[in-house]
């Protein structure tokens, strides 16, 4: 009798958990109702052709929005050609480095200068797959369920990144001209060899778990990893060309005439040209409406390399934020910052403006949630950076407009410029890098405070730049 009795037990809670999903599942008599509240008309019948075969936004494109033809700005700092990061996610590191070369130029009255991306990048992914390997071996008595350690294994690698990357990897390697490792196919298109670094990552950081397992001591481990990364500089130096550990180099100015020869390490050429201590020079900003404002922040494991700093920045509201970078490039110095560039971006213009597209008339639905809304459900995060150089000030002082260079390549946006409206500005905007001499002396010691950690998969983070 127990096994028939088990089988109607098993009966009736199979019965019970199909009404239960039922009660939460779309029912017919529900699929009337949602039904029955759709209108059918001419206007909807007409909306449907047309977005049978037309992009939403062409249909909600404000017409005789006046922030799509308008780009004058007031101020702006002086820069010569548009660099182009292409299919890769190096926007942080285009970013941070067109800055430098910024200063660079003016300082040294030079034409169209580029500093390597690629150089930089290629240690870039081979610190990142140290970062990952060391941080393995220092979770690896974790269960592999451990948020961490499943964090870990979803983001071995990624070819996005932040300022502090720029700064870490700058004071330790050093800086060279475009010319001196030159962009190759897989710097622009970086997904195949990241695809394979990954993957490789991967199957090591199941092997370093492994030998932990069995006592391996730590020596043996950090020999092992040093093998490990031996091959992933193999892989990239096929990829993406072997650094130069030196190199001769011909300054010349704007006229093309040449103005300094010499033959320079990368760290004496960052030494020589650009000097400044980044982690020293630069605070870092941030707009996060879902957090207290004037506290400091950090983010575990948001760093490029595992002896450099995690990215720290003190949260404040825009209006402070943006009066600091209005004195920066009246001051004619561009800053490294980063925003949600994909909404209501208009890529025929360049223009970013919140009233770019209309989607609530074309849907007939209002979208009303706020920034810290839009944080905290994933809805908006920080995706790109670029290099803000030029405001627009009224009569009064007060910021109409923004313009930032960006790293698409000359023929994008508005001659390789973003415009960007002060309200766009205030949602979207995240992260600033400006030099500490443009931040108020007041504000300079809130950055002195303990700041609060906040873990690697915290929602304002889950995207790198």
């Amino acid at each position: 009798m127990k096994p028939l009795r088990n089988i109607f037990l098993c009966l009736a809670l199979l019965a019970a958990g199909s009404m239960q999903s039922q009660n939460g599942g779309i029912s017919q008599e529900m699929l009337k109702k949602i039904r029955q509240q759709q209108v059918e008309n001419a206007s909807t019948k007409a909306l449907r052709n047309a977005l049978a075969g037309t992009d939403i936004n062409t249909l909600a494109k404000v017409a005789g929005n006046p922030a799509a033809t308008d780009t004058y700005m007031s101020n702006t700092v002086k820069s010569s050609g548009i660099s182009d990061q292409k299919s890769s996610g190096r926007c942080w590191l285009f970013s941070g480095l067109n800055v430098m070369r910024a200063n660079m130029i003016a300082k040294y009255g030079l034409g169209s200068f580029m500093l390597s991306q690629n150089y930089l990048f290629f240690y870039d992914q081979l610190e990142k797959s140290n970062l990952f390997l060391q941080a393995i071996i220092d979770n690896a008595s974790k269960p592999m369920d451990d948020r961490m350690v499943d964090w870990l294994f979803h983001n071995p690698l990624s070819d996005g990144g932040t300022f502090c990357g720029v700064q870490d990897l700058v004071m330790k390697y050093g800086v060279v001209p475009a010319e001196v490792m030159p962009e190759n196919y897989n710097s622009n298109n970086t997904s195949r060899m990241s695809s394979i670094l990954k993957l490789k990552l991967r199957q090591y950081g199941l092997e370093l778990r492994s030998m932990a397992a069995e006592g391996k001591k730590a020596k043996a481990m950090g020999e092992r990893k040093t093998e490990m990364l031996a091959t992933i500089y193999r892989i990239l130096a096929v990829c993406l060309g072997e650094p130069p550990s030196q190199f001769a180099w011909a300054m010349r100015n704007k006229d093309g005439k040449i103005v300094e020869r010499g033959t320079y390490t990368p760290l004496s050429f960052y030494k020589k040209f650009v000097g400044k201590d980044l982690v020293e020079s630069y605070v870092m900003l941030m707009n996060d409406p879902t957090r207290p404002y004037y506290k400091t922040y950090t983010v575990d494991m948001d760093r490029h390399t595992y002896d450099g700093h995690n990215w720290t920045f003190l949260n404040m509201p825009m209006a402070d934020i943006k009066q600091i970078a209005i004195a920066s490039i009246k001051d004619s110095t561009m800053m490294y910052m980063s925003c949600d560039v994909g909404k209501q971006y208009d890529s025929q213009t360049g223009v970013l403006s919140v009233n770019n597209f209309d989607y609530a008339s074309l849907f007939d639905t209002d979208f009303p949630m706020t920034k810290a809304e839009r944080i905290s459900t994933f809805a908006s995060a920080s995706s790109h950076a670029m290099t803000l150089m030029g405001v627009d000030l009224d009569e009064n002082g007060r910021p109409l407009k923004w313009q930032v260079e960006n790293s698409w390549g000359p023929s994008s946006g508005y001659k390789g410029h973003l415009i960007m409206t002060d309200e766009w500005l205030d949602e979207y905007l995240f992260r600033l890098v400006v030099e500490k001499k443009y931040v108020p002396e007041a504000t300079l010691e809130l950055m002195k405070q303990k700041p609060i950690v906040l873990p690697a998969w915290d929602p304002l983070f889950m995207g790198e730049e």
